[in-house]
């Protein structure tokens, strides 16, 4: 029985290190594929500059986390979010907020990823945004957080411009939400690319 419990306990430490395990811990800059309702998107984070942002971003991803939820606001000109509500509009339950890495040296500049955020600037969970322009205003300024960039698309920039061009709702007075898509994109599943 004691050999039993001891092999129980070794066997348990070993899942519980793989669960907790960094995705690619010596790669600066994993790749990840959305796999979306419109086409693929190939992403390429940026641990270096935003260690905090890519680990959460993971954490999600290796639970799941992301598999059939929407973008659900589209503000044209501007940005595509998503990651954070599934297609009835349910919110996702997400974990701590994180500590916010704008002024990483990293820009909000067109087809780069960031984390979306409330008011506040270290509450950012669950939910990105893509920038489907050159939003500088999101950016740090004179001591203003800003919202932190943690990636770029690197292939797949037509399915976003494909998104840029769907209809939004300014008011969705079904939801009581702005800039809803009228048929809002589906993040099917979000896949790591293997390390060369």
């Amino acid at each position: 029985m004691r050999w039993f419990n001891y092999f129980i306990g070794i066997a348990a430490a070993f899942f519980i290190g793989i669960s907790h395990a960094e995705i690619q811990p010596d790669n600066p800059f994993p790749r990840v594929k959305m796999v979306t309702s419109m086409g693929d998107i190939v992403v390429e984070l940026n641990r270096d500059a935003a260690p905090l942002t890519v680990k959460n971003f993971f954490r999600y991803i290796k639970k799941a986390q992301y598999n059939d939820t929407i973008f659900h606001r589209l503000v044209p000109d501007f940005v595509i979010q998503g990651g954070g509500y599934n297609e009835d509009f349910q919110g996702k339950p997400h974990y701590e907020k994180i500590a916010n890495e704008s002024g990483n040296g990293l820009n909000n500049e067109y087809g780069t990823i960031a984390m979306a955020r409330e008011r506040k600037p270290h509450s950012g969970t669950r939910q990105f945004f893509f920038n489907l322009n050159d939003n500088s205003s999101l950016d740090p300024d004179n001591g203003d957080w800003g919202y932190a960039v943690f990636g770029r698309i690197v292939e797949g920039l037509d399915v976003l411009e494909a998104m840029a061009e769907l209809e939004s709702q300014a008011y969705s007075d079904d939801i009581g939400w702005a800039d809803v898509p009228v048929d809002p994109p589906i993040l099917k599943r979000i896949e790591v690319i293997p390390q060369n």
